[in-house]
């Protein structure tokens, strides 16, 4: 059958991908049409430049009987075949297999790390494919300027690793993990190699170091919002090294606040109040906002530990402090290298609802903090903080017994999709649960609902990459 046009074979009256007047057809069979699939061979042709777009070699190809029976028995494909598949239509597996109207399939939307359908045409090369094959252009170039000085490293280099930094740091706070993982991952991995190969000037040293401290960091941030503490804690103490390779204090400070923070949200508050303390002694000196996140960091693990006078004393120390800040570089870095105003606002509600609190001011402060992310193009915008507001808002309201103003403040955190839900977020949310277990209004049918809600709220893995 290789070489037979499908409508040969076809029973009279159907169409020429096998279906019948008035059925219900797989959305497969619109997005089969959509590409111009005439027969098995148009079907492998897809399917193989879809496989070299994916760099697979020795793919697994389908006979054409297993595609007919994809077309026309409804048979899902077995799991070998789906990554190619995704990749070739555009959609998810699950997406393609769902029973649509004959003549008019609805307005699925294509994925976006997948090629989409409305390329797949016979008028030339549509624009996602141009991206695409230009994206792999781009990161050939890459390539090929990492190591096309053999003997020193170039700015040219430097400059590119520069630009790609700063990308990644901007797009940490606002992007699902998902969207920049392998970027990160892959932009580390170039520079630990340049570190390694002998070609760095001396002058180009520090640079490099504090560009493996960022981005372990970050990859660090990467494994504790997928609640892999244990990798976490292990890719910060690589940040660390190389922090103190480029001697560089604020960043040496900072690898203590991560470790902090892993140590928090895996609930260990003597360790998390002790990194902070360490984090916070080595940067008393320091000019720029991380002495002051470090003092926040001490202050939500002394009220994790029920120190209320520690609590007070930090955050008054913080606010303080405010007022002398002079940014620093990892200020002007942004993202997760700078602590805003509306950050540390966050983390001392944070640290007053963990005492149990709940009073007007309380309610005003939390509010407020909620307020200071409402903007997402502000430049210090960041979806966890504005879902640990909220989170935060909704305690301080049950603390002062106002059961439908808390649910309102929760509801945006629970309507976020999976990909969005970090371990912070979700452990955020389920303190709100608790709340709701053993408060005044627990009989109540809207903390009952509520509580059902957040119970299911991290039933799909937060912040994992899609695979």
């Amino acid at each position: 059958m290789g070489q037979l046009a499908w409508e040969s074979v076809l029973p009279s009256g159907s169409d020429a991908l096998g279906r019948g007047m008035g059925e219900t057809v797989l959305f497969f069979r619109h997005a089969c049409e959509a590409c111009g699939i005439r027969h098995p061979d148009d079907f492998l042709a897809k399917y193989r430049e879809a496989a070299a777009r994916l760099n697979l070699q020795n793919v697994d190809e389908p006979a054409p009987k297993t595609i007919e029976g994809w077309l026309y028995e409804g048979r899902k494909p077995q799991r070998v075949f789906r990554p190619v598949i995704v990749e070739m239509l555009g959609y998810s597996i699950d997406t393609l297999w769902t029973q649509t109207p004959d003549g008019a399939p609805p307005k699925f939307v294509p994925l976006a790390d997948a090629s989409p359908t409305a390329p797949c045409t016979d008028s030339g090369v549509g624009l996602d494919d141009m991206k695409r094959t230009g994206a792999m252009a781009v990161r050939r170039a890459k390539d090929f300027l990492l190591g096309a000085d053999r003997e020193r490293v170039g700015e040219d280099t430097l400059g590119l690793l520069d630009d790609e930094v700063q990308r990644l740091v901007a797009a940490y706070p606002r992007e699902p993990l998902s969207v920049i993982w392998d970027d990160l991952l892959e932009t580390q991995e170039q520079v630990f190699r340049l570190l390694e190969g002998g070609r760095v000037r001396p002058s180009q040293l520090r640079d490099l170091n504090v560009k493996g401290a960022v981005l372990s960091f970050m990859v660090a941030k990467g494994f504790n919002d997928m609640e892999v503490p244990h990798q976490a804690l292990t890719m910060t103490r690589v940040a660390a090294a190389c922090a103190r390779d480029a001697e560089h204090a604020g960043l040496i400070a900072l690898t203590d606040g991560l470790k902090s923070l892993i140590a928090y949200w895996a609930d260990k508050p003597t360790d998390a109040y002790h990194y902070a303390s360490q984090g916070a002694a080595t940067a008393e000196h320091l000019r720029g906002t991380v002495s002051l996140w470090l003092l926040g960091l001490q202050a939500r693990a002394a009220a994790a530990l029920g120190d209320e006078e520690t609590v007070r004393a930090a955050n008054q120390q913080a606010v303080s402090r405010r007022d002398r800040v002079v940014p620093d570089d990892l200020d002007a870095l942004g993202g997760l290298f700078t602590y805003a105003p509306e950050k540390q606002l966050y983390y001392t509600v944070e640290a007053e609802t963990l005492l149990g609190h709940g009073d007007a001011q309380l309610a005003a402060q939390a509010e407020q903090a909620v307020q200071g992310f409402s903007d997402p193009s502000a430049p210090n915008w960041a979806f966890g903080d504005l879902a640990g507001s909220q989170c935060g808002l909704a305690l301080v309201r049950l603390f002062g017994g106002d059961l439908d103003g808390a649910a309102a403040a929760i509801r945006p955190v629970l309507d976020l999709p999976a990909s969005h839900r970090n371990n912070g977020i979700v452990m955020s949310a389920l303190r709100v649960r608790h709340a709701l277990m053993s408060g005044p209004a627990r009989g109540a049918a809207v903390a009952r609902d509520l509580r059902a809600e957040i119970e299911a709220f991290p039933a799909s893995r937060p912040a994992l990459p899609h695979g």
